[in-house]
């Protein structure tokens, strides 16, 4: 916006450029009129459907259609209703958007997932469509919400989210019928009624004008069809212009003619009234992920400074060009209606290359923001503070909990960001840099695994661009990352086929690490489904390669899980073989808690084996060098593997001074003799290495 007042068609820009405040304020905190579609809606939940009617169960809860087109109030009806009827619905109020302002359908997996988080359901990563409907039905079952669907496509959007539960309540919104849903009579929305309409304008401008002149008043709301969006559009276009009457805005809005929509009448006006700056930052508007804008998205995409783009941005929402978002951030929202308009406007007045250089921009302030977001949680890096304290101070957090705010509240943009980056094809650079820094800054604030269902659609895409352009090693990396988190949700099969194709782009690639790390992971997905034989194959051909790098470490590591397949399958001597090589690799590194550990599983199979003399003589020996490495709680389960082992061999004394000295190092607290974990710690590994030991 300008920096000192101008006079633009008898507008008044403040020196801040701030359009002036009007006598009422616009809100929407008070629903205007639709009186009567509201008392349909209400009477609508307790009408027998054709269900009851013949005498079958409904198949699913209530659904309330409001219809309508963009820019009625069709959101706002949906809201006013829920808000009425709320109270009969004790588990309180869920929601979904299931179309983006920019008219992307937006897939019944996320919608579900999304509602699944709200109701404390956190979803697997990779669950499918199917999978996702059914867990949201269950978490429903015993509920009674009310579930509002906003902007929904069609009808299989809605059909996939219902809840078969009829003690709760649907409220979709969309544009046409739902046919194909039963018992559903759409209630479709029109203009305003003139009372409510004029009540609108007076409420954008200001009382004065609408009062002196209320014929003029009702001539306007005719004039914008008496559709709120124009509505408010209108009214935003006074209240910049206090000279202006009401019947000269009717009047020019009605010499315009033409048999085009009243919205793109009043938007046209509207538009062509604002500063050229403020103009070219409203059209690249339509580029924003999601349709929604914060300063720093207007900043990068128009090229401005922070601080003027939430000037103006303010501004926008008094002239009814945005909707600000309740957010504790400055956040707003382009309004579904208006994103076509503005998206024709930016096709026809900005070359092809100005609008991917806004893209750009707005990416590499996104990407930058994602660098500071991370680095603010690398307190112990004095690297990460050098490269903090050198970016501009703009694009700073206060403090780790200021950035992960940012980073919740802004979760749907980025995530959209990276998803229009991807398909936009010619950006692929900055997608991928995007996509790398919002991972970790996911990682850094949220954890891998609470971040994991949002990192494996980030990890597709990934592998979308590295497959269009041919990149095997990054194909490999984003293969492995997928395979780990299908292998997590407990989708072996499908990891195991994720990790193979991680081999073949890993050779591709010419890549030992992605070659190695797919051949090891193989192997696990093999063992996880008890083809013992092949896992203790793939390992090997693993460790081979680690050998032939000298990668020891590794080779320590690899001989174990090896060790552990012939464990698995009975077959002890190749097991115990393994572990002495473990043993081995463990103490050339002198890793003292390694050699601790490669032990104490060489006494476990011992024991297995039927071999208890061996395994009391090897337990006793990892128990000293446990003591050596420090690790308190692998001493307190070899203190019990002895006592279990000494009251096998006929020493009931020994073993009470062996438990008594595990309840010395962790006191009431003890671990299990099995996995050296206390019984709040134990996981899945614990199970397995029971149920291995129950085989046998």
């Amino acid at each position: 916006m300008a920096e000192q007042a101008v006079d633009i068609e008898g507008a008044r820009v403040s020196g801040t450029g701030r359009f002036p405040a009007v006598e009422t304020a616009p809100t929407d905190s008070q629903f205007l009129g639709r009186a009567r579609e509201l008392k349909e809606l209400r009477a609508d939940i307790g009408r027998a459907g054709l269900n009851t009617l013949a005498g079958r169960k409904a198949p699913h809860a209530r659904v309330l259609l409001i219809a309508g087109r963009p820019g009625f109030g069709r959101t706002a009806l949906a809201e006013e209703l829920v808000r009425q009827v709320a109270d009969g619905y004790p588990d309180g109020v869920l929601r979904a958007r299931l179309t983006q302002p920019d008219g992307t359908r937006v897939p019944v997996e996320s919608a579900a997932r999304e509602l699944l988080g709200e109701l404390g359901h956190p979803a697997p990563a990779g669950a499918d469509e199917d999978d996702l409907s059914e867990a949201l039905r269950k978490a429903l079952a015993d509920r009674r919400v009310v579930l509002l669907l906003d902007d929904a496509a069609d009808a299989e959007q809605v059909d996939a989210l219902l809840p078969d539960t009829l003690d709760s309540l649907v409220v979709a919104v969309s544009e046409g019928p739902l046919t194909g849903i039963s018992d559903v009579r759409p209630c479709t929305l029109g203009g305003l009624d003139t009372k409510s309409a004029v009540a609108l304008l007076e409420r954008c401008t200001g009382s004065v004008r609408v009062t002196v002149d209320p014929r003029s008043a009702e001539m306007l709301a005719e004039v914008c069809g008496a559709q709120p969006a124009a509505l408010r559009l209108a009214g935003g276009w006074l209240a910049a212009r206090p000279a202006v009457a009401v019947a000269d805005l009717a009047k020019q809005l009605r010499a315009e003619g033409g048999d085009g929509p009243p919205l793109a009448k009043v938007f046209k006006l509207a538009y062509a009234s604002l500063p050229n700056a403020a103009a070219r930052i409203l059209r690249l508007l339509a580029l924003a992920p999601a349709g929604l804008v914060d300063p720093h998205i207007a900043s990068g995409l128009a090229g401005c400074s922070v601080g003027a783009a939430r000037t103006t941005l303010d501004d926008f929402v008094a002239l009814g060009f945005l909707h600000p978002v309740d957010s504790p951030l400055p956040q707003y929202e382009v309004p579904g209606c208006l994103q076509p308009l503005l998206w024709s406007l930016a096709e026809s007045q900005e070359r092809p290359g100005e609008l991917q250089l806004a893209r750009a921009r707005m990416l590499e302030r996104t990407v930058r923001l994602l660098q500071s977001c991370r680095a603010i949680t690398e307190t112990d890096s004095p690297l990460a503070r050098e490269k903090l304290l050198g970016m501009p101070k703009v694009l700073r957090f206060p403090s780790p909990r200021a950035a992960e705010e940012w980073l919740r509240i802004r979760r749907p943009a980025l995530l959209a960001a990276a998803r229009l980056a991807v398909a936009d094809g010619e950006l692929d650079t900055l997608a991928r840099r995007l996509m790398s820094q919002l991972v970790r800054a996911m990682v850094a604030h949220f954890g891998t695994q609470a971040a994991a269902p949002d990192l494996y659609g980030i990890h597709r895409l990934v592998l979308d661009v590295a497959e269009r352009r041919d990149l095997p090693r990054e194909q490999a990396a984003a293969l492995l990352n997928l395979g780990d988190l299908d292998a997590r949700t407990g989708r072996t099969k499908a990891a195991l086929a994720r990790y193979r194709a991680a081999l073949d782009a890993g050779r591709r690639a010419n890549d030992p690490y992605a070659t190695g790390r797919a051949m090891e992971s193989v192997g696990g997905a093999h063992q996880e489904l008890e083809d013992y034989e092949r896992a203790a194959d793939w390992y090997g051909r693993a460790l081979a390669q680690r050998l032939a790098r000298d990668e020891r470490e590794d080779a320590a590591r690899l001989y174990g899980r090896i060790a552990s397949a012939h464990t698995y399958a009975g077959r002890y001597g190749e097991a115990l073989r393994n572990w002495r090589s473990a043993l081995t690799g463990h103490r050339r590194l002198a890793d003292v808690g390694g050699q601790a550990k490669a032990l104490s599983e060489m006494a476990r199979v011992q024991e297995y084996a039927g071999r208890p003399e061996e395994s009391l003589r090897t337990c006793q020996e990892a128990v000293e060098w446990a003591r050596r490495a420090d690790d308190t709680r692998l001493q307190a389960a070899l203190q019990l593997r002895l006592a279990d082992t000494l009251e096998r061999l006929g020493d009931p004394a020994a073993a009470r001074l062996h438990r008594v000295a595990a309840g010395r190092l962790l006191g009431d607290e003890l671990p299990d003799a099995e996995t050296g974990e206390t019984e709040t710690e134990q996981g899945p590994d614990a199970c397995e290495i029971r149920s291995a030991s129950a085989k046998d």
